[in-house]
């Protein structure tokens, strides 16, 4: 009998990593186009973070950088890294495949008809810089969850449905192996940013994996949150087991959700942070939601795992901790330092894909150890660049810089399969 537990993939943090500004809608990368960026001192904040997890006795895994910059991409588009237009190049170098949260949907096996846990990878059309990610993760998602009698490993959703992933996905269930009610997250365009995630796309994940009507919920994102730079869901709401902690201008419809959630499971408990305690520019720019709530081992509560700029924010920090002194779900903060995803407008949830499975029928070489994180983190010490400029992006040299040091962890790794 497999024992099911989550499991917390973050995606390691790429040699290629930089401020381009490529995503429309997302506030921080906007704010930090053309900054220098330390891919070295990125990575190894994203290691801490996974260390930081272990620590608390969380299972944790984590998912190779892509091939950077993407010759191949250049190439279906008629032009090459040397050639090509500077949005394209910077484009090709993107190192957004760090945000694990977007590399999937996933439905575990308790949810699903056939008893397998089911991931279909995101397509991410909607942003040119992220479209081309889907075939690099595929491979890895389809190594890592090989073994076909736990998992199925789903293609996107074609174009030209937009699907985003986990992103704006959320599942509520009284525990990690029990059947749960997934909630899908949808945007609709209108407003000055573009919304990523199609109804279609959502509908279509939802009946590829089997899911049931009356399991399953479809709700609109707020367009006030969208306009405000919740790009994503999850930097508006997180769930967690049997909690929802979402902010009050989340949902287009918010009561709605609410009711559909009580009525297909009664006992789920629904932390809203009113708007007069924390507006969307706050809930924003400190990534309060783009925490990572997870069950602390030993029936010790739940955890907040959120970046430092929530416990910075005055606004944020007095409310979580008045929360967590409460009776409620919530009983412990864990602020982590990841201030370069932060700065292009990522969290510790977004650095993350959640699966809930047996550590045990996971292919072991992307399961994270101390003794693994150790061996990660010299590779990255030795190999990533330490700062890249946006005129670096231009230079022959970081081609052979960025693409020598995501050889030497895939070596390490064992991973080598993977290389382009």
């Amino acid at each position: 009998m497999s024992k099911l537990v989550e499991i917390n993939f973050d995606g390691i943090i790429g040699p290629s990593h930089n401020y381009a500004g490529l995503s429309v809608g997302n506030i921080a990368s906007s704010t930090n186009a053309g900054e220098t960026a330390y891919p070295r001192e990125a990575a190894l904040q994203g290691i801490a973070k996974m260390r930081h997890n272990l620590g608390l006795g969380l299972a944790q895994g984590f998912f190779m950088p892509l091939g950077r910059p993407n010759i191949g991409w250049l190439e279906s588009l008629g032009t090459t890294i040397d050639g090509s237009e500077p949005h394209l190049r910077a484009a090709s170098f993107s190192a957004s495949s760090m945000w694990a949260a977007n590399a999937a949907t996933v439905s575990p096996a308790p949810d699903a008809p056939d008893g397998k846990c089911h991931l279909t990878v995101a397509n991410l059309q909607t942003m040119p810089h992220r479209s081309h990610e889907w075939p690099g993760t595929l491979a890895q998602l389809q190594m890592a969850f090989a073994n076909r009698e736990y998992f199925a490993v789903h293609a996107p959703v074609p174009s030209p449905f937009g699907d985003e992933g986990a992103a704006n996905h959320m599942r509520l269930c009284s525990t990690h192996d029990a059947a749960g009610v997934e909630i899908f997250v949808y945007g609709k365009s209108g407003g000055p940013f573009p919304a990523r995630q199609h109804i279609e796309a959502s509908k279509a994940v939802a009946r590829i994996h089997g899911l049931g009507l009356d399991r399953v919920i479809f709700a609109q994102q707020a367009e006030i949150a969208i306009a405000a730079g919740a790009f994503h869901n999850d930097v508006v709401a997180v769930a967690n087991e049997r909690v929802l902690f979402t902010h009050e201008q989340a949902f287009e419809q918010p009561e709605a959700v609410y009711d559909a959630i009580r009525k297909r499971m009664p006992d789920a408990e629904i932390v809203i942070v009113p708007a007069s305690n924390i507006g969307l520019e706050d809930a924003i720019k400190s990534y309060l939601f783009n925490a990572q709530l997870v069950t602390l081992p030993g029936g010790d509560g739940m955890a907040l795992i959120l970046p430092t700029e929530a416990r910075d924010n005055d606004a944020v920090w007095n409310y979580l901790t008045e929360l967590v002194a409460g009776n409620g779900p919530i009983r412990q903060l864990c602020p982590v330092d990841v201030r370069q995803s932060m700065a292009n407008g990522g969290g510790p949830a977004c650095l993350r894909l959640r699966v809930v499975a047996d550590p045990a029928t996971v292919d072991r070489r992307f399961m994270a150890t101390p003794e693994k994180l150790d061996q990660i983190a010299a590779v990255v010490e030795k190999n990533w660049p330490e700062a890249i400029s946006p005129d670096q992006l231009s230079d022959p040299a970081l081609v052979t810089t960025v693409t020598t040091a995501r050889t030497r962890l895939l070596e390490i790794c064992g991973l080598s399969a993977l290389d382009d």
